[in-house]
């Protein structure tokens, strides 16, 4: 049997539902988890922190003192009422932190032993309308786990998708295995898979990275298998690789733990979060997977895990490439599946810096001899190694930018808020995620992630 090949732009498409990226750059470094999960307990204290859950204005519900339930509201989004925001754990309310003109910094909530969950009444999912589908998750607070394209936020219950889009592998550096944490989960999955269909007029997507994947034998969705280097698992080069956004149009993207999230508030009428999270890095001495939620102390996963050094360390909550800095006595953002550790890099003195020729420094350029040692694993640090400048046209963002966007264009469209050549460009489209490699590879610094998610706010406030 023959296959036939397409060719066009950064992409080759084979004619069995295979889409090659070619664009991109896998980076490897050092602290992959081994496929081994540990279970912890919450912390004994959790923190709900509202900032990061990015565009809303939250409205707390609770009072200091209360006790709750897994599942019970703690705010909820001032301009959209009824999405609530439901706590993880069941225990009493300590305190409610705010900050100037009495902002809410966060809730902390003292977690209890024995675990107490808010009860929702459901039914088959077969029997249940879209209608159905949407009050009972904005009611749970499961709402909040569907983001969506345009603008990079959590889902307009207002809007009809024209498709929802799961991609079933991460390929970001040292990102958790999908097929080895989703292995025991399918069944919720598959449920949570139900469930989302009914919200869209269009079709579910799942892209895939092989034929033999576990995501391939689910039912009511549309598969594609992605090859290639990063970001062929990022989920905006799927959908601008197979159902391209235009002005007016919306679509969701769900994470896969989050789908088996919402599959368990339809099979068991609770509100479940628990996540695998892999803990990685190369300042981890055993990295691996825990069992937790989020808002759960990062310590909690990390003591007794690190190596011992003399040198401060970076965590982060979330992929090295675009996830959030946070303290070594932080909690875990509620989209993030794994926690990064690298070295800060504020102590390290180099002699002559990149002007000496070196074996153990990573370079896109090829400044150095990386080409020569093509699976070696480098040790990173958080460094900037340069200070911001002009933008420099020289190509190298569309080296690793393999989405149909001209992304030179478009962020000096954005840095100008000019919403016309935005929306011409391919705003619509992107996240911050999607610009992450050209981050890393740009000799300009910039902080292009935080240009777009400023250029996607004021859109969004204009447009909408």
């Amino acid at each position: 049997m023959h296959r036939f090949f397409v060719k066009y732009n950064s992409t080759t498409v084979l004619m069995a539902n295979t889409i090659k990226i070619n664009k991109g750059l896998d980076i490897i470094i050092e602290g992959k988890a081994i496929e081994k999960i540990s279970k912890i307990q919450p912390s004994r204290l959790i923190e709900i922190i509202p900032d990061h859950y990015h565009g809303i204005t939250p409205k707390i519900t609770v009072k200091e003192g209360e006790a709750i339930k897994a599942g019970t509201p703690l705010f909820y989004n001032k301009n959209y009422e009824n999405m609530k925001f439901v706590s993880p754990v069941s225990g009493t309310i300590r305190e409610i932190k705010r900050g100037e003109r009495r902002k809410v910094l966060s809730i902390v909530i003292d977690v209890n032993v024995q675990q107490e969950f808010l009860q929702f009444r459901v039914k088959k999912t077969s029997e249940l309308t879209a209608g159905e589908v949407k009050s009972l998750l904005l009611e749970s607070g499961m709402w909040t786990l569907i983001q969506q394209r345009p603008y990079d936020t959590i889902a307009n219950p207002d809007r009809t998708p024209k498709a929802i889009f799961i991609s079933g592998f991460d390929s970001a550096p040292l990102a958790p295995d999908y097929e080895f944490v989703m292995k025991d989960k399918m069944n919720d999955f598959q449920a949570g898979v139900d469930a989302l269909g009914k919200l869209t007029s269009g079709k579910v997507h799942i892209g895939i990275k092989s034929a033999s994947s576990i995501f391939a034998t689910v039912k009511g969705v549309e598969t594609t298998i992605f090859t290639g280097v990063h970001p062929a698992g990022n989920v905006g080069v799927q959908i601008n690789k197979v159902n391209p956004i235009n002005k007016g149009e919306t679509v969701w993207t769900v994470n896969p733990q989050d789908v088996a999230i919402v599959g368990r508030l339809f099979s068991k009428g609770v509100v479940d979060m628990t996540k695998t999270i892999a803990l990685t890095g190369p300042e981890v001495e055993n990295p691996q997977y825990f069992e937790t939620i989020a808002g759960n102390c990062i310590t909690d996963l990390v003591k007794g895990n690190l190596k011992k050094v003399s040198y401060s360390l970076r965590y982060v909550s979330g992929n090295l490439l675009s996830g959030t800095q946070i303290s070594e006595n932080g909690f875990l953002t509620p989209y993030a599946s794994q926690i990064s550790v690298i070295e800060e890099g504020s102590e390290t003195h180099e002699l002559f810096g990149w002007a000496m020729p070196r074996l153990d420094k990573f370079s896109a350029s090829n400044m150095f001899f990386t080409k020569l040692l093509p699976r070696k694993k480098f040790k990173y640090d958080a460094r900037l190694l340069g200070g911001p400048r002009s933008i420099i046209m020289s190509g190298e963002w569309d080296k690793v930018f393999p989405m149909d966007i001209l992304p030179e264009q478009l962020i000096k469209a954005m840095i100008a808020k000019n919403i016309d050549r935005m929306e011409n460009l391919g705003a619509y489209e992107v996240a911050p995620e999607d610009f992450a490699l050209c981050e890393f590879v740009d000799t300009s610094k910039l902080p292009l992630q935080a240009i777009v998610r400023e250029a996607l706010d004021v859109l969004k406030q204009e447009v909408e």
